[in-house]
């Protein structure tokens, strides 16, 4: 059953509530300890106020929102978060601290400060420059160290799926508007490495990483967040590159995302979601992964980058989504932060939280359902 732009509207307002007004769950008590750790405990994720990858990924949705409105609604609210990380000062550069400069790229002209500009082309730049690199020229994942703002964890020779999201959109991004093609052909080759050592052909899923130093994959899990990065992500890089990406490499990057959809959908579970192991039916179902999933299936279709015979698989994620969706705007059923596991227990004991990216991803899934 299709839910109407009514309903849809409803939960819409609702999770973009409670995501502007997003604080830590009271699940988040010890989160010094390694146990703790393990299962997703890390102080900095919860909550909108910090700068890091999941309140980037938030932001990114309700600018996605604020498109659709064309009313600057949410232009107060931008400001002030900007400002306020401006005033703290911004924590240490990486892959997952560039997600908040992804949706600051569209928001310079309104926010009215030349200072927002000179952050972007200045992280374009570190990324150009001095992020590590692992063989072959991948992005290092390096990451936000645990507890300390201002240091880094390297994750040393290691590449993970979630850097197409967090890091490679904004390169692209600011490459078409800046007319930078170094900039544009590091995206692109980013995204092509990404594939050549996550991408499964046997199923057509992806890996959550790939280590270097191992020559692995890690547990060869096939987590759902990690595919729905790619399956969202790359429409994104896609309807960025227009007519400048070279034919052969589009074709490429859709058969790609096209042999993962088909993967996808033969995995929906009977809810319409998609579980946090998408190959192991007992693990729990998870809403972000999902709604990131079929935001981009959606997308693909209204872009006839895929034919209508995958409107039904949308249309009961989408339906999946909304019933996950509390009476206060909480997106539920969303697991917490998850590094790299060697097991599919590690995936599986990751806990469930209200987090600012699951607001978002479902707020973004929602958008698309819209007519």
């Amino acid at each position: 059953m299709k839910v109407t732009n009514e309903v849809l509207l409803k939960k819409i307002n609702l999770i973009v509530d409670k995501l502007m007004n997003l604080g830590a769950p009271d699940c988040e008590t010890d989160i010094t300890d390694k146990a703790g750790l393990s299962k997703g405990l890390i102080p900095r994720d919860f909550g909108i106020a910090e700068w890091d990858w999941p309140q980037g990924v938030g932001l990114y949705g309700l600018r996605k929102l604020e498109d659709f409105y064309k009313d600057g609604r949410y232009s107060e609210f931008f400001k002030n978060w900007y400002q306020n990380n401006l005033e703290i000062g911004l924590p240490s550069k990486n892959v997952n601290t560039t997600a908040p400069f992804l949706p600051l790229v569209d928001l310079c002209d309104t926010l009215n400060d030349p200072i927002y500009e000179k952050m972007c082309i200045e992280r374009a730049e570190w990324l150009m420059d001095y992020l590590p690199r692992t063989k072959e020229g991948a992005f290092q994942h390096v990451t936000s160290a645990i507890g300390d703002r201002q240091g880094v964890r390297l994750n040393e020779s290691e590449m993970w799926i979630d850097t197409i999201f967090m890091t490679v959109l904004f390169l692209n991004k600011m490459g078409h508007k800046y007319n930078r093609q170094d900039w544009i052909s590091e995206a692109t080759h980013q995204v092509l490495i990404h594939i050549k050592y996550l991408y499964e052909k046997k199923t057509g899923l992806f890996y959550h990483g790939w280590s270097f130093n191992e020559n692995s994959n890690f547990g060869g899990v096939f987590w759902c967040r990690g595919n729905s990065w790619f399956t969202f992500g790359i429409i994104d890089f896609l309807e960025m590159s227009k007519s400048t990406l070279d034919a052969g490499v589009k074709k490429i990057l859709l058969d790609t995302f096209k042999a993962q959809v088909n993967a996808l959908v033969k995995l929906q579970a009977p809810s319409g979601l998609w579980n946090t192991v998408l190959t192991d039916p007992t693990s729990y179902e998870e809403v972000s992964g999902s709604a990131a999933i079929v935001t981009g299936i959606l997308k693909a279709i209204k872009l006839g980058l895929l034919d209508e015979s995958y409107q039904i698989y949308a249309d009961k994620a989408i339906e999946a989504i909304c019933k996950n969706i509390d009476t206060d705007g909480t997106v539920l059923n969303v697991s917490a932060g998850t590094g790299m596991g060697y097991d599919a227990d590690h995936y599986k004991n990751i806990i469930i939280a209200p987090m600012a990216y699951g607001q978002s991803l479902a707020l973004t899934a929602l958008c698309e359902a819209l007519v």
